[in-house]
């Protein structure tokens, strides 16, 4: 496999995601769809194939292949985005529980990334579990703000986040 051929394919579909245009989203899609077909085992491959559907508003059909992305072995970053794209797709699909339990997976094995504990924080919202919700809420927003109101009440609104249900 040659990796140019597919780093250039990534570029395209960046570009597309970018500047918003499906044209170019729609070829790099082909592109992938045909990498996918000629290299089935790639799971590099396969989760750009995931990624390109999910840019083009095609969550349902982006499913498989992150899920057979994972099954594949894929790792590091790739799979700390592609964790984030599944648990994202099944929320936006309806698929609450899933969501939750992709998502919690991102968090426990990248437990840096803000961005899957955020969209952990709105499946947990989506699946009634405010308090949680709330708390990695509260806590991502209190730990990157630089809003001097906030950093003001930075103390009691960090206490407030762990304690929710207490007047």
């Amino acid at each position: 496999m040659n990796r140019d051929r597919l780093a250039k394919v990534v570029q395209l579909r960046e570009e597309g995601r970018a500047k918003q245009d499906q044209t170019i989203l729609e070829e790099a899609r082909t592109l992938l769809l045909e990498l996918v077909a000629a290299y089935p085992d790639d799971a590099e491959i396969t989760y750009q194939s995931g990624v390109v559907h999910d840019n083009l508003g095609l969550g349902p059909q982006a499913i498989p292949f992150y899920t057979r992305a994972i099954a594949q072995g894929l790792s590091g970053p790739d799979l700390e985005r592609c964790l984030l794209g599944l648990g994202s797709t099944y929320r936006a699909l309806g698929k609450y529980q899933q969501a939750e339990t992709t998502l919690r997976r991102g968090v426990t094995e990248f437990p840096d990334n803000r961005a899957l504990q955020v969209f952990l924080a709105i499946a947990l919202y989506n699946t009634q579990q405010y308090r949680e919700a709330m708390e990695l809420a509260l806590t991502n927003l209190l730990e990157t703000t630089s809003d001097e109101k906030l950093q003001y009440f930075k103390r009691g609104l960090s206490y407030y986040a762990l304690h929710l249900d207490e007047t």
